[in-house]
């Protein structure tokens, strides 16, 4: 089995980016996880405004989930500016609207603000109470620099701040900038890159060596591009956190490559991961995870 921790999707075709790409609709993306072989996908919002060409709210994605109940997994999402734009905003019965009525996890988060503002602070803690898992995308600026994702320094301390004040909340570390930190030698300039060459662990291994509610979301090119730009440091960092990696593609584009399937088969073919691992990091951990009893 194999399942998708990380998708994207619309009811029908959006407006596309600047560059021509866009959203998946919903059948769109039903083919491509039959043409690669995934059972199962989580479908992810889009519901804060930066960098968004279109939005993707919680009912979107519900509608879009109880039509392929069999193979979607909805998320929905809040922006920590929403309700009052408050420190006080009391988000609880918008994340238990959404809980019964059948999502699993929040995500994907990706207001432009520091990771640590108070505002998600506010919204973090109500998540953590409530009890689902959060994906979030780091970002390496803020104020209007044309990113998308929640501002952390480098070195990530607005991270483990978050890890340290909410231990029992799952976080889902998602992005270029969480995934060039698993190398030591990360710099201002390629954080928000795909760094190439040897890994010396960094602080992505330090934080989820020290936190257990960390987790991998191995989905995208700076997934992929962590666990392969030194081969033997990757095939390690799989056997050490295999407990806590997931499986994903962020398919968001049509057509889009997704090369961390070939590569997970690789190493089963080549002995490089343990069998028990492979089906861990594949579909097993999100199953725990997100509590889909399979």
């Amino acid at each position: 089995m194999l399942i998708d921790i990380h998708t994207h999707a619309t009811e029908c075709t959006g407006l596309t980016r600047y560059n021509g790409s866009r959203y998946p609709t919903l059948a769109e993306l039903i083919d491509m996880l039959d043409e690669r072989g995934i059972d199962k996908a989580v479908l992810l919002c889009s519901v804060s405004p930066e960098v968004r060409y279109v939005l993707v709210t919680p009912y979107e994605v519900l509608t879009m989930a109880a039509k392929h109940p069999d193979r979607i997994i909805p998320f929905c999402s809040v922006d920590p500016r929403m309700m009052t734009n408050s420190i006080k905003a009391d988000f609880r019965p918008m994340l238990r609207y959404f809980q019964d009525r059948g999502c699993k996890g929040i995500g994907e988060f990706i207001p432009n603000i520091d990771l640590d503002h108070p505002l998600n602070m506010n919204l973090f803690a109500q998540v953590e109470e409530i009890g689902l898992p959060l994906t979030f995308h780091l970002a390496s600026t803020k104020d209007n620099q044309g990113q998308y994702g929640c501002y952390d320094d480098l070195g990530l301390p607005r991270l483990e701040k978050v890890l340290q004040t909410f231990p029992k909340l799952k976080l889902l570390a998602h992005s270029q900038v969480f995934w060039s930190e698993i190398s030591a030698d990360v710099t201002p300039e390629n954080r928000s890159g795909y760094p190439k060459g040897p890994v010396r662990p960094g602080r992505a291994v330090e934080l989820l060596r020290k936190y257990p509610n960390l987790y991998g979301d191995l989905s995208a090119g700076s997934g992929y591009n962590a666990i392969t730009r030194d081969p033997a440091f990757g095939d390690a960092f799989l056997a050490e956190f295999a407990d806590r990696l997931l499986f994903g593609t962020d398919i968001a584009n049509v057509p889009q490559e997704t090369p961390l399937i070939a590569y997970l088969q690789k190493l089963r073919t080549e002995g490089r991961i343990s069998p028990e691992n492979a089906e861990k990091i594949a579909w097993q951990n999100a199953n725990s995870l997100l509590e889909l009893g399979l």
